[in-house]
C-alpha cells in the first residue's frame, strides 16, 4: 500500500493500482525510446502487472503502531513481501515471459536485498537471477542493451507514477517527497527527468518523454482518521469509497523533447 497522511485523512493506493496506473504512463512514452518496438507490448505488460503480488497483501491494510498510521509498503514485514514477490513474478511468467524477465530484473535491483545478509534475501536474489537466466535462454530476447532500456522504462514509469502517489496535488517543490525534488533517479539517454505540479491537476515533465500530451486517472481511498479510530483501519478502508484522481501530462512552454 502506498500511504500519504493529510490532517484528516491517509490517502492509500494499492500497489496493483500504481502500477496499473505506471502501465497507462508507459503506453504513451515515444516510441523510440523503447528502442525495439517489437517487445513494447511485452515491456507494457511488465509494467502494468509488475507489483501484482501486493495484491494479497493490500486485501487487507495493515496498522503501523511505531508510527500511528497505516503499514506503507516500505514499512510492511520482510519475510510475507518476499513469498508474495516471489508469487507475483511466478504469475507474470505465466502471462508472458519477457515481461517476467523485466520484473525480475526490477525487484532484484533493490538494494535492500542486494545487501543483505539475511538468508532468505540471499535465497530471493538467487532464485530470480536464475529465474533471469532460464528465461533468456529460452527466448530470441534483445540484445543486453535493450533488455537493459526496458528496465529502466518500468523503473521510470513506477518513479513518474509513485510521484503521483507521493504528492498534494499542486504541490510547490519544496512541499515534494523528497525522492522527487531533484528529478528521478532513473536517467535515460545521458539525461535526467524531471517533474513538478502546475496546478492540482497538471504535471509538467521536461524533457518530455511522450509523443503528445496526455491525461490518466488513478483510483484512491481518502481514508478519514476519525473513520479508522471508530471501527479499525481494515473495516475504515474496505467502507471508504474509491476517488478517481485525474492528472493530465504535459510538457513546459521551452521545454525539449527527448529524442525529438
Amino acid at each position: 500500500m502506498i500511504i500519504r497522511e493529510t490532517e484528516h485523512h491517509f490517502v492509500m493506493t494499492t500497489q496493483h493500482e500504481h502500477a496499473s496506473f505506471s502501465g497507462k504512463v508507459a503506453s504513451c512514452f515515444k516510441e523510440n525510446l523503447f528502442l525495439d518496438s517489437s517487445y513494447m507490448s511485452d515491456v507494457l505488460i511488465a509494467i502494468k502487472e509488475h507489483d501484482r503480488g501486493w495484491i494479497r497483501l493490500d486485501d487487507t491494510p495493515v496498522w503501523n503502531d511505531r508510527h500511528m498510521a497505516p503499514c506503507s509498503f516500505g514499512e510492511y514485514p520482510l519475510l510475507p513481501k518476499l513469498v508474495l514477490y516471489r508469487k507475483g513474478l511466478d504469475e507474470i511468467e505465466q502471462i508472458n515471459q519477457y515481461a517476467a524477465l523485466i520484473c525480475s530484473m526490477h525487484f532484484s535491483s533493490f538494494k535492500h536485498l542486494q545487501q543483505s545478509k539475511q538468508t532468505e534475501c540471499i535465497d530471493f536474489i538467487h532464485h530470480e537471477t536464475e529465474r533471469q537466466k532460464r528465461i533468456k535462454a529460452g527466448l530470441t530476447h534483445p540484445g543486453e542493451n535493450i533488455v537493459e532500456r526496458h528496465f529502466k522504462l518500468l523503473q521510470l514509469s513506477d518513479e513518474i507514477s509513485l510521484y503521483v502517489c507521493f504528492n498534494r496535488p499542486g504541490a510547490a517543490k519544496e512541499e515534494e517527497h523528497p525522492w522527487y525534488r531533484a528529478g528521478f533517479e532513473t536517467i535515460i539517454d545521458g539525461q535526467k527527468i524531471n517533474a513538478r505540479w502546475a496546478n492540482s491537476k497538471e504535471i509538467v515533465i521536461s524533457p518530455f518523454l511522450f509523443e503528445k500530451e496526455f491525461t490518466a486517472s488513478i483510483k484512491i481511498k481518502y481514508v478519514a482518521k476519525d473513520f479508522i479510530n471508530q471501527i479499525g483501519l481494515s473495516a475504515a478502508y474496505q467502507e471508504t469509497d474509491l476517488t478517481e484522481q485525474v492528472v493530465t501530462f504535459r510538457a513546459g512552454e521551452n521545454n525539449r523533447k527527448l529524442n525529438q
